[in-house]
């Protein structure tokens, strides 16, 4: 059967623009963590893993009027997803080999334009002459899908998804999914996520967010510090990139995703949708317990999330749990966004044969028994990483890297 492979990679987030900002950040162990923000206007002065780029810059490095008005999911998202197709050796018009109509385009997002609908809501609620009505358009979710494909030149299949905290993974099993199918041959897939008020707000309402760096599966863990970025791979059929001549960081060998709906937004106890997404990822891909070398964990070291994780990988692993970490102590949690920049650093780990320390942890929760990784580890082989990303509502993903 003709495997799924990673092409190409692109990543924006608190770490840096580009791919090679976050390797080189990661490698220094730099966290993007800032102790208050300032891109956004908010009362909440609490940690965040903010982009630090303006508007107006991002438009600038994308070669477009930076008088523009445009949201910063929808920036990020082009920045990011123009960086993948250009590694994949891609042109922004779908060129370099690939039939018209055969790249498909599937960008997971949860705030869509809502940082710049945030701001005209100000005027207009106290004029409703005021502001410009039509940055209204964008606040929805796929308008920043339709501008990216726009922006990158594809005229092919074009969708959104939108599971919370699940959106990218989705995407990117939704693309495997039609690639090994044979509708497409190749997919830009991953999420965009940008901070605003609205999420700031919504999440302190829940008492999740921490006024300290996030720990990860540490005993003292309070609440998770929100992000913003982009994170999107380039998904390629084995045919399509033997034909082209491209090397593969990697493949997507599994996938699944489940709903266990336990709660709107806390997931269950027991760790049910979790344990019920790894296993059949883990079934999908034909990747035995034994065989997985690391998992990205989802990790947001809320209370409940890492308790949940925690008590499903040890149902799967038993005492042989492998090593595990959360990459949301670099970057903050950046919503959907959060499995397409986790995803892109799951390909350079296998590809570098590397693996970086999960940040904040001190102490082990007697409740879930283990300690995530937090020494740096190089000179590996890298077998297969299993990477969750868990959604409100019990949408939980997890998706499968293997070594090509």
């Amino acid at each position: 059967m003709d495997r799924v492979l990673v092409t190409g990679l692109g990543a924006v987030s608190a770490l840096g623009l580009s791919v090679k900002d976050n390797l080189n950040a990661l490698r220094m162990g730099v966290s993007g963590i800032s102790e208050r923000p300032s891109m956004v206007r908010t009362k909440l002065q609490l940690p965040v893993g903010e982009v630090l780029a303006t508007g107006r810059e991002l438009l600038g490095y994308l070669g477009l009027d930076e008088g523009r008005v445009m949201t910063r999911t929808a920036l990020m998202a082009a920045l990011a997803s123009a960086e993948a197709m250009a590694d994949a050796g891609l042109g922004r018009n779908g060129a370099s080999g690939v039939p018209p109509g055969r790249i498909g385009l599937i960008l997971g997002t949860s705030v869509g334009g809502m940082d710049i609908s945030g701001e005209f809501y100000e005027e207009y609620r106290v004029d409703h002459s005021a502001g410009d009505v039509r940055v209204m358009e964008s606040h929805d979710c796929g308008a920043s899908t339709a501008f990216v494909a726009e922006y990158l030149g594809l005229d092919g299949f074009a969708t959104t998804i939108s599971t919370a905290c699940s959106s990218a993974g989705n995407a990117i099993m939704l693309g495997a999914r039609m690639i090994r199918a044979g509708l497409i041959d190749v997919a830009v897939v991953g999420g965009s996520d940008a901070l605003s008020r609205f999420t700031m707000n919504g999440f302190n309402s829940l008492r999740i967010l921490s006024s300290s760096p996030c720990r990860p599966f540490d005993a003292s863990r309070d609440g998770l510090n929100l992000g913003e970025g982009a994170g999107f791979l380039v998904l390629e059929s084995e045919r399509s990139a033997s034909g082209r001549g491209v090397e593969p960081y990697c493949a997507v060998s599994g996938w699944a995703n489940v709903n266990e709906a336990f709660h709107q937004t806390a997931s269950s106890a027991d760790g049910d949708g979790a344990f019920a997404a790894m296993t059949e990822a883990m079934r999908v891909a034909g990747v035995g317990k034994d065989e997985v070398d690391y998992i990205n964990a989802h990790g947001t070291a809320t209370p409940g999330n890492d308790l949940s994780e925690g008590m499903a990988i040890r149902r799967i692993f038993g005492d042989d749990v492998p090593p595990f970490g959360s990459f949301k102590g670099y970057i903050g949690h950046t919503l959907a966004a959060s499995e397409g920049i986790e995803a892109v650093f799951c390909a350079l780990s296998i590809r570098g044969g590397e693996l970086w320390p999960s940040p904040g942890f001190y102490s082990v929760d007697p409740g879930i028994g283990i300690a995530p990784l937090v020494k740096y580890r190089e000179g590996l082989q890298i077998r297969n990483i299993l990477s969750n990303s868990f959604g409100f509502g019990g949408n939980d993903s997890s998706l499968v890297f293997s070594a090509v």
